[in-house]
């Protein structure tokens, strides 16, 4: 039997690098495990052209030798690349570029979405003798891993055998079941064909020279049109051609995890998953936003087609800011596979995904606090992101859909039909089964389906169906077990189904099903999915496990909840109870702890807010003070979703019967969890309401706390009036309290908002006032340490008392012991890098100490996740960065802080990244350190320099004015000087 073919397309300017990957490859070769095939191969008087076409139509495998002699090369632009990614578009045959010399390949707008090899795009000739071989022994092993997984029944033609290449893991289990009938999507179908291979269509971006290659493509519609359906029929295509080329492919629906419409939704779990799943050694480790990249990171190792289903549960719904996604881990993920993505993301969502608008090619960068440097990175990925709106069915598209469905009648009569049901997917198909079971498909009786009052309601003609349906199943346990499915915001499992059905009867909805049998209850079963009102098992589903669309879920809720009260709380009570002893007592992993969440969930739909909070949030998902969920596993979004159960109206208006110390708990987590996530604004509400509880309670010191946490917050925001004046309250409620160490930590808080507002004599004063506190309170630690003390220790390295502030540093990294909080102790090390930095520019000294200090400072504040103190982190080590001549890495650093800064609406950080960008930009058109080998391009001319940093400094210059920022005046007199 013939064995796989690897092409090796190559410049013969070239040819000793062809040899060497040739003797590589032949050690498989030899174990007939492959075949190479390059133009060397062909003999003295062979049609050569037609040799190169038969190779070129029998790989299953090729490996681009790139260089610049390749990429100018005639014959192989024209003939052999065309015909590669063609293959590669339609058969999935496998393109390898291997960057053998430098060259401008990132410039090809063929060649750069294609990951490359070496790792990293590094060019092989960089490399000594040893790491040439070991780069190509690790080409070998992949494509040896590739042969593996070829279909041992290979594709035959006149001149070819080929052997179709399958993907490295396939993982759909998670996506909804659909039918597989599905009529007038041809154009969309093409649409995804396109963007998967890299090909126009009527829906891409044109270009002078092409189009842009499409990362992220969305496909848009309100419930029922028929997104899923859509993409579960590409995937039975693409299926059954190995995937074309994908090396990976993991769909997830957000469905399947519980996302109820109306309701808080986590990604905490399929971040979680998708993270183990893609090969990462800790799942756990890092803040949301650090989970995100590193999964985009993930995926984009390898071509990866990722399917992500039903994901406007987690986008914020109308009226404000609507569509944008309320998860930080998810919308890193998004916004960086859309900015790069050698494969694609497919997503189906009911409202446009906000958070991709700059990706959007007919979406113009807003000009408010960018520059010209963020507009110009702006506009190269403007066209990566496609959204297509799903419209409803056409009237011939549905009449052929009501035909195949068994409706008898004329195709105008059918056309009518689809017409009167709005070409609405889920509602024809409701009808088409209706009509078939109750009118022995007789069309002219859907006139018989009485109108709703609402028909400009998203689902309104599926509803109509639907009430029929409840009429003809009145009485017969198939309408009690549809609505039993209302109770549901996810696929429901035996066990729930069987605690629900077990006596006694919950009165008026499990009456027919108590005296069922086995064989009656699959009657009944298999009679609704005859009916389209149950999905049919698909993809590793448990024949067992129940599903239906989210429509007829969120309308047999709506029902349910409205007609029948107490079977809708003793329904959700027996759910509580199910989950809850469905869990591992004490679960390990955020996978574990889904039916705790699932139980607190249903615990509050039956009214036990209180019990669910106390027996399973407090006791089995927090573990007490440990604080374990988000300790360990960082489910701030996990968290926050359950606590939205407490209340009527996020964030404002809490459940009744909690008692006072459930209301400050849930208050105070709120707004804990708000502010880990980045949702600032929002922290703020439920902060408030939690100080004025405290208050109330005349609980001083939580109060206390809680006032100067608040004061944090608004810091942050730029808001210094209001901060100082929470910090005052913050200190008059400790004293009041007369706890010390409220009393000296929070001065502190009052200190260090004097300082950001520039008012130094009375920071200073309140500074010394908190330590002499300390001193008195604790002799043995005379300082103030921990975030106090690195507040302080901010504070006076702005005087350049560099040398106290590393002695003070170090005698609180001697007081440390090892359970202390890694944020603590990362804030200890940037202080003291900032100290070392500030030593060795005064007094000329190497900045290796302060190098050292702030890296493992980044590291550390990444691991603690507090994302406003990750933002210091980089500020600190791109100064760093600056002053040492490494301009790049300052770039990477500020950039990244710039984003965390604009996203989380942290306008204080955001003006000091201006202000960082206006000083990088004039070290651009300055003079390079000795010893550092800055690339030409990386340099601007005088022009360009002094206009992005007057920009900059422009822009940091009014956001300052606005906050009373002005800790940073004389800096800006500083700039100002130095651009003039």
């Amino acid at each position: 039997m013939p064995t796989p073919s690897v092409f090796i397309s190559y410049s013969h300017k070239d040819e000793e690098w062809k040899d060497r990957v040739v003797t590589h490859l032949r050690v498989l070769q030899m174990q007939d495990m492959l075949d190479v095939w390059d133009d060397r191969r062909i003999e003295a008087g062979d049609e050569w052209r037609a040799e190169i076409e038969n190779a070129l139509n029998a790989a299953s495998v090729a490996v681009l030798l790139i260089s610049a002699n390749f990429l100018t090369s005639k014959f192989i632009l024209d003939e052999e690349v065309p015909r590669l990614l063609e293959r590669r578009a339609k058969q999935g045959v496998r393109v390898i570029p291997l960057i053998v010399k430098p060259c401008a390949w990132t410039q090809v707008k063929w060649l750069s979405p294609i990951l490359a090899r070496p790792k990293d795009g590094r060019a092989l000739s960089a490399g000594n003798e040893n790491q040439i071989d070991a780069d190509l022994a690790a080409l070998a092993n992949e494509i040896a891993a590739i042969i593996k997984r070829a279909d041992k029944t290979f594709e035959v033609s006149e001149t070819s055998q080929v052997w179709k290449i399958a993907p490295d893991k396939v993982s759909l289990a998670k996506l909804p079941s659909t039918s597989p009938d599905l009529f007038g999507r041809e154009n969309e179908l093409a649409a995804l064909d396109a963007a998967w291979s890299g090909r126009e269509t009527r829906f891409s971006r044109r270009e002078e020279n092409g189009f842009l290659k499409t990362n992220v493509l969305t496909l848009v519609a309100w419930g029922g049109v028929g997104k899923s359906a859509l993409v579960n029929k590409w995937l039975s295509q693409i299926a059954a051609e190995n995937y074309r080329g994908a090396e990976r492919v993991y769909g997830w629906s957000f469905y399947s995890q519980g996302a109820a419409e109306g309701r808080q939704v986590s990604a905490d779990q399929f971040i979680a998953a998708a993270l183990q799943w893609f090969g990462d050694p800790d799942p756990t480790l890092g803040s949301p936003w650090d989970k995100g990249e590193r999964l985009a990171e993930l995926i984009k190792q390898a071509r990866t087609l990722l399917i992500l289903d039903g994901l406007e549960p987690l986008q914020n719904p109308p009226p404000v800011e609507i569509g944008k996604i309320k998860d930080p881990a998810l919308t890193a993920l998004l916004r960086e596979l859309a900015r790069q993505n050698p494969g694609l993301v497919v997503i189906t969502t009911r409202l446009t995904v906000d958070d991709l608008k700059d990706f959007v090619a007919t979406q113009s960068p807003s000009n408010s606090g960018i520059a010209s440097s963020q507009k110009t990175l702006l506009a190269m990925t403007q066209g990566t992101a496609l959204q297509i709106d799903l419209e409803n069915l056409s009237a011939k598209a549905g009449a052929d859909y009501l035909g195949h469905l068994g409706v008898d009648g004329t195709d105008a009569e059918r056309q009518d039909a689809a017409k009167d049901f709005g070409g609405h997917a889920l509602a024809l198909t409701l009808l088409g089964s209706y009509l078939k079971v109750v009118h022995q498909g007789d069309i002219r009786k859907r006139k018989e389906i009485p109108h709703v009052l609402d028909e400009q309601k998203q689902g309104a003609h599926a509803r109509r169906v639907m009430a029929s349906y409840e009429k003809f199943l009145r009485g017969k346990p198939e309408l009690d077990i549809v609505r039993l499915m209302g109770l549901f915001d996810r696929p429901a499992e035996r066990g729930a189904i069987d605690a629900l059905r077990k006596p006694p009867a919950i009165q008026s909805l499990t009456s027919n099903l108590q005296s069922l049998s086995s064989a009656q209850w699959l009657y009944a079963i298999n009679n609704l999915r005859e009916l389209r009102l149950l999905a049919h098992p698909e993809r590793e589903s448990k024949d067992d496990t129940l599903d239906c669309h989210p429509l007829l879920r969120e309308h047999f809720a709506e029902q349910l909840r409205a007609s029948n009260p107490n079977a809708w709380r003793e329904a959700n009570s027996r759910l509580y109870e199910y989950y809850k002893s469905a869990a591992k007592e004490l679960p390990d992993t955020i996978e574990e702890m889904a039916p705790l969440y699932a139980a607190v969930m249903h615990g509050c739909q039956a009214g036990k807010h209180q019990v669910a909070l106390e027996e399973v949030f407090w006791q089995r998902i927090r573990r007490g003070e440990s604080g374990f969920s988000w300790r360990k596993l960082g489910t701030f979004s996990a968290e926050l979703a359950l606590l939205s159960e407490c209340f009527y109206q996020p964030w404002r208006k809490l459940v009744d019967g909690l008692s006072g110390d459930a209301r400050r708990f849930v208050l105070t987590s709120t707004g804990f969890s708000l502010r880990a996530l980045g949702r600032l604004e929002e922290a703020l509400e439920p902060m408030k309401t939690g100080l004025e509880a405290n208050v109330a309670a005349k609980d001083w010191k939580n109060a206390a706390f809680q006032a100067t946490n608040i004061s944090e917050l608004l810091m942050t925001l730029g808001n210094l009036k209001q901060s100082l004046d929470y910090a005052r309250q913050g200190i008059d409620l400790a004293d009041h309290s007369r706890d010390e160490f409220a009393r000296s930590a929070l001065r502190t808080t009052l200190a260090d908002a004097l300082h950001q507002a520039g008012l130094f004599s009375e920071a200073d004063a309140i500074f010394r006032q908190a330590e002499d506190l300390q001193k008195a309170r604790q002799t043995k630690y005379p300082l103030l340490f921990s975030l106090q003390g690195i507040r302080y220790c901010t504070f006076l390295l702005e005087q350049g008392k560099y040398r106290e502030v590393h002695n003070k540093v170090k005698k609180m990294m001697r007081w440390r012991v090892p359970t202390d909080p890694i944020l603590d102790i990362s804030l200890e090390h940037l202080t003291l890098g900032r100290a070392y930095m500030l030593r060795a520019q005064r007094e000329k000294k190497n900045f290796s100490k302060a190098m050292v200090y702030l890296n493992r400072a980044v590291d550390g504040l990444r691991q603690a996740g507090n994302q406003e103190f990750v933002i210091r982190g980089l500020l600190g080590r791109a100064e760093l960065h600056r002053v040492t001549g490494a301009l790049d890495k300052a770039q990477k650093d500020l950039d990244e802080a710039f984003a965390i800064a604009t996203r989380g609406g942290m306008r204080l950080h955001e003006a000091d990244c201006h202000l960082e960008y206006a000083r990088l930009a004039l070290a651009r058109g300055g003079d390079v350190p000795a010893g550092r080998d800055v690339p030409p391009e990386r340099l601007y001319p005088p022009e360009r320099r002094d206009d992005d940093a007057r920009e900059h400094l422009s822009i940091a210059k009014k956001m300052i004015d606005e906050m009373g920022y002005h800790r940073r005046d004389e800096e800006v007199r500083e700039l100002e000087t130095k651009i003039s």
